[in-house]
Parts: structure tokens; C-alpha cells; sequence
């Protein structure tokens, strides 16, 4: 069930830009991290705290951030069409009704990442640059050309990963890849912290041993973030969602609402599961 964010987290349409948005590539080098469902949450988060937020899926040729917003059956244009000329820039755009701040400008399926055109990508990101508080941009997994038009016209970059071997090796080579003139910060998601205290996953400063990024938040793996994504219910919305809680406080960290350490899911003992109490 989706409930209203809670009062106290509206504090971030405060901290919102004022002129000029913000441009964020979310990306991750492997893909399976959950890149998608971070930039589906952020956003949603983003905006019911009183932003307004376009979502881009960038993912030319597969198509999921709709689906994980539950907007799929409302989709009638794309990023391709706005492109080319197909579409104007408001037919494609789609509002979710959940969240009127958002909207969602969502990605071709049947073309390629090669048929877009870096300079036109550019032209596109900044133009919604104009018209909205924050431009979230989903980008394709790998450093192949749908990487490359992804991060064209962000100034900022959110690093998703999974406390995996494979998935840091693919993050760092990313991180390379960004720059040093974009602002990056870390997502460490889906965290088991039973896994990690029986030393059969990395921990989150494992992760930032090598990686070396400002923590952005950590997002344990929870069922219900599955059970909301397969719903097209993004879980930011859900205030009694952990991870939606934790969903929300990232983007308080980007609005600079919220300041400090981000919370590390720990698992409870038993005493605490079985009394509600602190591990």
C-alpha cells in the first residue's frame, strides 16, 4: 500500500534549485545492480518532496524504467520520436499521477543506442534542464556508446552498486570513465548485513576502499523493494517502507536537506527482532 511521504521529509522542496536543474547520470558499469529501481525511487522521492523531476531512460533498445514506474500502458512517444522530430518534447513526456512533479520521458525499444545522436542528446538534457528541477538520467549498463550519450550533458553521476566483486571492478572502471569534472557519489545497494557479518558479502566500506566515492545512502535488499517494482509502485512512496525511508533520505542528501553519515542497515539480533529493539 502507498501512503503519502511523511511531513518532516517534505523539508527537502526547500533546498530544491531555484534556477537552472540539475543534471544526474545514474549509472553503474555492470548491469543487474538495480540502476533503474535507484533512478525510479530517487526521483520519486525527489519529487514528492517538492521538486520537479523528469526521469530519462537513456537505455535505448530495452526500455524498463517505465515498467518499474508502472507507466508502460501510457506510453505513446519516445526519446528517439523528440529526437527526430516525431514527437514534440510535452507529447512524450508522461505524468505520473501519483506525483504530478514527475514525469518520465521514456526510451525506444525497437532502435539502437547508435541511432542517437550525442549532440541532439545533449541539446534535449539541457533543455529539460530549463523547464525542470532535476534531470535524472538512467543510463545503459556498460561503456559502450549508450554510456557515452548518457553522461554527454550531466554535471553530476550516482554510482549504484552491489557489494559484488564483479560489480565494484565494473564501478571503478565507470567512475574512470566520468571524469573529474562531474560531481560523483555512491549508492551501495541491495546490502545484506547477515551476509556481512558472516563475512560472505563486502561491507559497505569494502566497497568504498576501493571505489573512494562521498556515500550517498545504502539500500539493504528487502522483498518488498521487488514487490513494489514488479507492481510499477516505486517503495519511496511507501512510508513504511525501510527501504523506501532509505530511498527518501538520498534524495534529502541531494537537495542537501539532510547532512551526515548515511545509516548502514544492520541486522537485528534476536532479541531485537523478537522485542522491536535495537540490535
Amino acid at each position: 500500500m502507498l501512503h503519502d511521504v511523511l511531513p518532516s521529509e517534505q523539508t527537502a522542496a526547500a533546498a530544491v534549485p531555484q534556477k537552472r536543474g540539475r543534471a544526474i547520470v545514474v549509472t553503474s558499469g555492470k548491469g543487474g545492480v538495480g540502476k533503474t529501481t535507484t533512478t525510479a525511487n530517487v526521483g520519486a522521492a525527489l519529487a514528492a518532496g517538492g521538486a520537479t523531476v523528469v526521469l530519462v531512460d537513456a537505455d535505448v533498445g530495452l526500455r524498463n524504467l517505465d515498467i518499474v514506474m508502472g507507466l508502460e500502458a501510457r506510453v505513446r512517444h519516445h526519446v528517439l520520436d523528440v529526437l527526430e522530430g516525431g514527437a514534440t518534447l510535452d507529447e512524450a513526456l508522461v505524468t505520473d499521477k501519483r506525483v504530478p512533479r514527475l514525469k518520465l520521458l521514456a526510451a525506444a525499444q525497437a532502435r539502437e543506442k547508435d541511432d542517437v545522436d550525442t549532440a541532439a542528446f545533449h541539446a534535449l538534457i539541457d533543455s529539460l534542464r530549463e523547464r525542470f528541477d532535476f534531470v535524472l538520467i538512467d543510463c545503459p549498463a556498460g561503456i559502450e556508446m549508450g554510456f557515452t550519450n548518457a553522461i554527454v550533458a550531466a554535471d553530476e553521476a550516482i554510482v549504484v552498486c552491489t557489494p559484488e566483486v564483479s560489480a565494484v571492478r565494473d564501478a571503478d572502471r565507470v567512475v574512470g570513465l566520468l571524469g573529474e569534472r562531474r560531481s560523483v557519489q555512491l549508492i551501495v545497494n541491495r546490502l545484506r548485513p547477515d551476509l556481512v557479518r558472516k563475512g560472505k558479502m563486502l561491507s559497505v566500506d569494502d566497497v568504498n576502499a576501493i571505489l573512494r566515492l562521498p556515500l550517498l545512502g545504502v539500500v539493504a535488499d528487502a522483498p518488498d523493494v521487488i514487490v513494489a517494482t514488479n507492481r510499477g509502485e516505486p517503495v519511496a512512496l511507501d512510508a513504511d517502507s525501510p527501504a523506501g525511508a532509505a530511498y527518501r533520505a538520498i534524495a534529502q542528501r541531494i537537495t542537501g536537506a539532510l547532512t551526515g553519515a548515511p545509516e548502514i542497515p544492520r541486522e537485528k539480533t534476536f532479541f531485537g527482532k523478537l522485542f522491536g529493539g535495537r540490535s
